[in-house]
């Protein structure tokens, strides 16, 4: 069996119905694992989830806003008692709502930033990772930022929050590392999103950036996707607690 195999996995991808998300459902499903695809929109969830099983594939749909305490627990509900158990789980799903200066974003926006970006993963976390543990182990995977390892004068609060995704995913490895749960993050550089679209969409912010990358270009989701399938499998397994950083360089030259 390859280092890389997800055989008999069930893995839950937050935000994976695009983007990022989707590509890591996609390589995660294609080794063999479960996957429950999950975003705001069932239909788009659904979509997603067809496609896969078009494939050959197995994998199930299930919306949730991750604002919400009611929604994250009908998503791991529901992922457990359809393939019963979780093994993977990959927090990805995430807001910014304000391009600016830190200090000039208001306060409401602010608090909406820290509720879903880290509060999410906290209560995600909480929800899933003991059934991992009953079961004799597992793996997190949060998807965080080169935002968070950067100063920045127009991404300041969801650079905070992807910095406290650093922080949570150590914390998390030493309190459950005894268990056999493993907590990492990858922290992708500017990759083609829609999420990231007002970024390189911009042809002055895209020149600036790309001219500081060693790669001279921005990711794709799917160059992502392999770090992801890295963490879960047994290729990572003396891996915790730590940032993988993918960003073409951008971090070691900028």
């Amino acid at each position: 069996m390859s280092l890389f195999s997800l055989e008999g996995k069930v893995a839950l991808i937050t935000g994976s119905t695009k983007g990022i998300g989707k590509a890591i459902a996609h390589r995660m499903a294609e080794q063999g694992a479960k996957v429950v695809i999950s975003s705001r929109n069932q239909d788009a969830c659904e979509e997603v989830a067809a496609e896969l099983r078009g494939q050959e594939l197995e994998a199930i749909g299930v919306a949730c806003n991750i604002n919400y305490q009611e929604q994250l627990e009908n998503l791991a509900k529901t992922a457990s008692s359809e393939f019963g158990k979780v093994d993977i789980l990959v927090c990805n799903a995430a807001l910014n709502p304000f391009f600016g200066p830190s200090q000039e974003i208001p306060d409401e926006a602010f608090d909406k930033v820290m509720h879903a970006n880290i509060g999410s993963v906290h209560r995600l976390c909480k929800l899933v990772i003991p059934g991992m543990a009953e079961a004799g182990g597992g793996a997190v995977i949060i998807v965080s930022s080169i935002g968070g390892l950067k100063g920045t004068d127009a991404l300041g609060a969801y650079s905070i929050s992807k910095a406290a995704d650093m922080q949570i995913a150590r914390n998390l490895a030493v309190e459950w590392g005894p268990k056999n749960v493993r907590v990492n993050c990858i922290a992708p550089g500017l990759v083609r999103t829609d999420f990231a679209r007002a970024l390189w969409e911009n042809p002055e912010i895209y020149e600036a950036t790309v001219s500081k990358y060693p790669l001279r270009r921005i990711g794709e989701p799917d160059e992502i996707a392999g770090a992801a399938v890295l963490l879960a499998s047994d290729a990572g397994s003396f891996t915790t607690g730590q940032t993988i950083v993918i960003d073409g360089g951008g971090t070691i030259a900028g």
